[in-house]
């Protein structure tokens, strides 16, 4: 898995982490030879982006943006390998926020929403209907109920 990773925001985030958590989520359903790249930013990066490529002109906490074609239309069924996934932008002033609204950890959030920015990539879209949302929100909290005490506890 090649993972490029970028932090443009001022808060601060363990990146040795970060990659532990990704190759997990890539690892359950098979993506290990991917490629992604993740951004951090503030709120206003994150608007500017939003504003740019879904009109909607507000901060929000996570975007994907998919260099797979077929996702766009339904869930990608097979891994391939060398395969690049696409972008994950996550606004960390978004987290932090969200963090404390929600009663955990920012480091928490944060792999929420790279949980949910990565199977975006993978195509699932809780927009498209009811059951696929339920699926990912299924899938989402089965890996951080599995996964994120051995990265928390984890030692680099």
């Amino acid at each position: 898995m090649e993972l490029l990773i970028q932090n443009r925001s001022r808060l601060k985030i363990d990146l040795k982490k970060i990659k532990r958590w990704v190759s997990l989520i890539l690892k359950k359903p098979g993506y290990q030879d991917s490629e992604i790249s993740i951004l951090f930013v503030d709120d206003e990066g994150i608007r500017v982006l939003n504003k740019n490529y879904r009109g909607k002109d507000r901060a929000t906490d996570v975007l994907s943006f998919s260099q797979l074609e077929e996702v766009k239309n339904s869930k990608l069924q097979t891994p391939n390998s060398e395969l690049l996934l696409g972008d994950v932008v996550i606004s960390l002033e978004t987290a932090k926020r969200q963090a404390k609204e929600r009663g955990h950890s920012f480091e928490k959030e944060v792999f929420i929403l790279l949980t949910h920015g990565i199977f975006h990539l993978l195509g699932y879209d809780h927009e498209k209907s009811r059951k696929m949302a339920a699926e990912m929100r299924r899938m989402e909290r089965e890996i951080i109920e599995s996964e994120y005490q051995r990265v928390k506890v984890s030692k680099p």
